[in-house]
Order: structure tokens, then sequence, then C-alpha cells
């Protein structure tokens, strides 16, 4: 029997580790550092996911047969590179290639070399000029425009700015230091307008294959509201991500993205997550990133039906091309419910009551932030705490299943967005 070592704590994490425990050939399942939740399932291990060297020494030590890395700040980081020297299989592309979603203007002159549609875009080492360029925008009439901190800034380095004052703004805030070394170059781009959805792809190299479509709730309350998060929640399969719109995302967008792997001798033995603004038909680029997207993966990975350690230990070996991906007919949903005053601060601690009530139910659970209590309890850890995610005949279904789960669990300050797959009714 096969064992996997699944890196990172959260939501993201824990749908990957149910779906590998689903598999036949798969024995025994750690996660590192892992939460509340994942321990259910998974033995989990007391190494961080910055502790590169410690986890390949552990899946070196363990025999592991296949690791997957969850989150982008290890695979930036280069725990793939640590992990081919010791002739370990790992599922992410190494430290070069991360630079997909570890740097947005690496990403941007990737996109136009391979001729990938995508927003126009500028890129400033300084602020001054940068600020000319936001001005003279907004001079020739732009109602908005995104300015992005080129690096890692856990999620937070991007603004959709309505004014030029509040761009420039934000860009000083770059320059100032504000999201470290990830503010000190930027990026400023169009704003596109349409609808987003979320393209999940994998690539070993040399074959690139996408799972079902997903659509995410950046803002944080009804409506598409407030500050923007990383993820209220998220159903699938999206439906403005139609036949057409499918097509034109392999033809223009999957294909020249292989294309620049192979050309460029990327190592790339993983998932690209493409984020693409949808307008009349036609896809454009927002953004990559270079390791699955939470919570999408968590509708995603409840209709799966696969063997997934075959799947992503073919794509990790670059036998992608054997593998066989299964999807349910059925719709999935995924609701976040989150700390009070998420995404600023918030309290930690709080009991979470009613997990066993919404698995009775039918939901499916997934803890983003979540530990053990001193009394055996499950307690809130982190500003997205779970992910209430259910199946039904079509979306209307998956929603109304979702939310029943929704209303066993509470937890003090708990909140939750009421509209998590409304965008797709109205289609």
């Amino acid at each position: 029997m096969k064992k996997v070592l699944v890196v990172g704590s959260g939501g993201r994490e824990h749908a990957l580790v149910w779906q590998l425990t689903c598999s036949p050939d798969v024995g025994k399942v750690y996660c590192a550092p892992g939460n509340a939740g994942i321990a259910a399932i998974a033995e989990c291990l007391p190494i961080k996911e910055d502790e590169l060297e410690k986890l390949a020494a552990f899946a070196e030590r363990e025999h592991i047969d296949l690791t997957v890395v969850g989150p982008e700040a290890p695979l930036c980081a280069g725990l793939v590179d640590v992990f081919k020297t010791r002739n370990l299989a790992v599922f992410g592309p190494d430290r070069k290639a991360a630079q997909l979603e570890g740097s947005k203007s690496y990403a941007k002159a990737f996109m136009e070399r391979c001729g990938i549609p995508t927003a126009k875009a500028a890129v400033f080492v300084s602020e001054e000029p940068a600020a000319e360029y936001i001005k003279a925008e907004y001079g020739a009439g732009a109602s908005q425009i995104v300015v992005k901190a080129d690096g890692l800034a856990a999620g937070k380095g991007v603004l959709v700015a309505n004014s030029c004052d509040e761009a420039l703004e934000f860009l000083h805030g770059c320059f100032e230091g504000t999201f470290g070394n990830a503010g000190a170059k930027v990026v400023i781009e169009e704003c596109l307008l349409g609808e987003e959805a979320s393209i999940l792809a994998l690539c070993d190299g040399n074959t690139i294959v996408p799972l079902v479509s997903s659509q995410d709730h950046k803002r944080v309350f009804d409506n598409d509201q407030g500050p923007n998060t990383g993820g209220m929640g998220a159903y699938s399969p999206a439906p403005v991500v139609n036949d057409a719109v499918w097509r034109q995302i392999e033809n223009e967008i999957l294909q020249p993205f292989l294309k620049g792997i192979k050309q460029e001798k990327l190592y790339f033995r993983g998932v690209i997550f493409v984020g693409v603004m949808i307008h009349e038909n036609r896809a454009k680029v927002l953004e990559f990133n270079v390791r699955f997207g939470d919570p999408e993966i968590q509708p995603v990975m409840r209709r799966f039906c696969g063997d997934w350690y075959d799947v992503l230990y073919k794509t990790a070996t670059g036998k992608l091309s054997e593998a066989k991906l299964v999807w349910s007919d059925k719709a999935a949903v995924s609701v976040v419910m989150a700390s009070g005053g998420y995404p600023g601060s918030y309290s930690k601690g709080k009991v979470i009551s009613g997990l066993a009530d919404a698995a009775a139910a039918g939901s499916v659970v997934f803890h983003a932030g979540t530990a053990s209590g001193d009394n055996g309890e499950i307690v809130t850890a982190g500003g997205r705490v779970l992910g209430v995610s259910a199946l039904g005949d079509d979306i209307a279904q998956a929603i109304k299943n979702a939310y029943a789960g929704v209303e066993k669990i509470s937890f003090e300050g708990g909140f939750f967005r009421h509209d998590i797959g409304a965008k797709a009714l109205d289609k």
C-alpha cells in the first residue's frame, strides 16, 4: 500500500487528503502540519510548511511514495527542488516555474511571450514613474485600474482602484513596505470586465489536462460587497464556462501555456490554476497560481470519482497522458464559514458545534482554520474556518444541501455568505 505526504494546513489540503484516502492503493496519509479536521483521517506531523529539509528528510526516512504540496509559499521557496535532489516523487513545479505565481511580472511576461490573452500591463520598480503612469491612465478615461504587488502577499497585494487617488495611495504603500519585499516591484493593469471563473489544469511538462470548471466568491459579503478574501465559497461546474469558452481556453490559453513550458524548459509537474475573466464568450487570464485554488478544489474534489492518487502520481512522474479522470455529473457547492472580523482581525479558540450533525445531513465539512481545544473539542484557529460542501443533481439542489449543512454548525462570531452559487442560477 502507498504512503502519501500532503504539505499544508487548510481547506485545500483537507480536500486533497480526503480524496487521497479514497484511493484503493493508499494505505497511509500524512499531513504537515495539518489541522483538526485532517487529523481525523490522516496523521498530522509537527513539521511546518517552510521546513523544507525536514519535510524531505521525513519523506525519505518513511519511504513516502508521493508528496503533494498544497500552498504556494513552499513551492516558491523551492520545496520541489529539495525533493528532486533526493529523487523523491513530488507533485508541484520547481522554484523557477513557481515564479508563475511568485512574481506577477514574470507571469505577465510569460503570457506575452506565449501569446496568451491577458490584460494590458506595465511593470515598475520605483514609485514616481508608476504614479505618472496611473495618472495618465485615469487621464485617458480609465474608470478602474488594477495595482498589484509583484510578489506573494497572502492574497492582499492586489487592488482594483476606483479612483486615481485610491490607486496612488495603494501604490505608495507598496513601495513603502506594506507588503515587504513583495511590493518592491509593482504591476499596473487595465481592469478586465466580465465574470470570473477558475480553471485548474494538471500539467507534467508534456501533457496538460483540465479539471472541471469552478467559480469562487472573493468578496466577503453577499452580492459581492466588502473587501476581497481568500474565498468565501465556490461551486462546480461554472455555467459561464460554456462549450465555446472551453474551446477558446483550451486553444488559446492551455495549449500555449504547455508550449511555453516546453520551449522555456520549465519543470512543471503539478497544477496550473488559471484565473480567467470571461466577457462575451471570450476568456482572458487574470492570474496564474501554481497550486490548487481554495475553496475551488473543495467542490471539484466532491465531483471527482476516480483514483486521485493515481492521477497525481502519474502527473508527478511525467505520465499524465496515462491517467484517467472520472467526474460525477452532479453539481457541488462549498460554503465557507468564517470568523467574525475576517478578513481583518479576528479571535481564535471559539468552540465549534454541530459538525457531526452537518455530516449526518450529508455534507462533507472541510476544515480550513481549526485546532483541537484543551478538552478535545474543535475550536477556531483561522479566518476561514470551515468549508461546508454538498452535492446535488443540479446547482440549485447542491446549494440547498450545502446550506442545510451550514445551518447545523455554529461558533461564536461565525458568519457566511448566503448567495454562494447564485450567479450559476442566473445562467
